[in-house]
């Protein structure tokens, strides 16, 4: 369904004295999302999770600048087709609820949706009160304004906007932030749902353990890259993964008693080695003079040179 070949993405800035500065801010990025499959991309605040999903629907901002291939479907994802797509083929579950317009009634911005991705006019109403039903809002709430709304039932309705049509790829940017945990446990049900159903679902969070409640593959993001592409399953122990930052992050879950003892991250301008490499206990000469490649482990990837 989605296939991503070495993404990078790069921001032009202007520092003091209008000196031109580019930044790099994904780098080298390898991911791919099967039709049925939910996909999770974790990794910490900062690390260009949320980029990803604003670079496949073509909504980042004039000062980037996009290298690399993306193909949907098989063919390539160029501008043209995202904006002929957008809303219609691929659906975005934003992460901030300030996407909702706050001059239109909820049910208008839920019912635009559904219309925008080729459902016929007359299956409109029924298809958007079946999409209220499915989380939770009452038919009252199709009239309110989105300043009307709790943080909890505006993330609800940000998700029945996006999974309201036919989408085929749903980009989910954080979908249970600011839901309670039964809310959140079904929100994630219904993309797993929406998987079973033959959808691709790229499900971004910086929780591990919501990552694991429904995805079948999980892409560990570190500083802007993939680090490791495991199945969902390897993280139900340590010895099943094989990059130092994922097994971190594993250590570090409350399940595991927050055994884990890395150093911050840091991003910085040198592309020289491992973007790991500072905060690897492992690292070694090696580690400092090239980026290592993305190489198949298993039945996923892993990029470091000791793997």
């Amino acid at each position: 369904m989605l296939d991503i070949q070495n993404l990078s993405i790069r921001f032009t800035r202007y520092t003091f004295g209008l000196k031109k500065k580019e930044v790099c801010i994904v780098r080298s990025l390898d991911l791919s999302v099967s039709t049925g499959q939910v996909m999770a991309v974790i990794g910490q605040s900062g690390a260009g999770k949320s980029l990803l999903a604003h670079a496949l629907l073509g909504i980042l901002p004039r000062n980037a600048r996009i290298e690399g291939r993306v193909f949907f479907k098989g063919q390539p994802l160029t501008p043209e087709r995202q904006s002929a797509i957008r809303g219609r083929e691929i659906a975005l579950i934003p992460q901030s609820v300030t996407y909702l317009n706050p001059l239109l009634r909820v049910g208008v911005q839920v019912a635009r949706a559904a219309r925008l991705s080729g459902i016929n006019q007359k299956d409109v109403p029924a298809t958007v009160s079946r999409a209220f039903a499915r989380y939770l809002l009452q038919k009252k709430v199709a009239a309110w304004f989105p300043f009307q709304l709790s943080g909890g039932m505006a993330r609800r309705v940000l998700t029945a906007t996006a999974t309201v049509g036919m989408a085929d790829l749903i980009l989910a940017d954080e979908p249970t932030s600011g839901l309670d945990p039964i809310t959140a446990r079904e929100a994630l049900g219904h993309l797993r749902e929406l998987a079973n159903t033959g959808k691709a679902v790229l499900l971004i969070t910086h929780d591990i353990e919501t990552a694991l409640q429904v995805a079948d593959m999980v892409t560990v993001f570190c500083a802007g890259t993939t680090v490791e592409v495991a199945r969902a399953d390897d993280f139900k122990g340590l010895g099943h993964l094989r990059h130092p930052y994922t097994r971190a992050l594993w250590a570090a879950l409350p399940t595991n008693s927050f055994i884990g003892t890395m150093k911050p991250i840091e991003r910085t301008s040198d592309t020289g080695g491992c973007p790991f490499r500072l905060c690897c206990n492992d690292q070694d000469a090696v580690c400092g003079q090239s980026v290592p490649e993305l190489k198949q482990a298993g039945e996923g990837w892993v990029r470091c040179h000791h793997a």
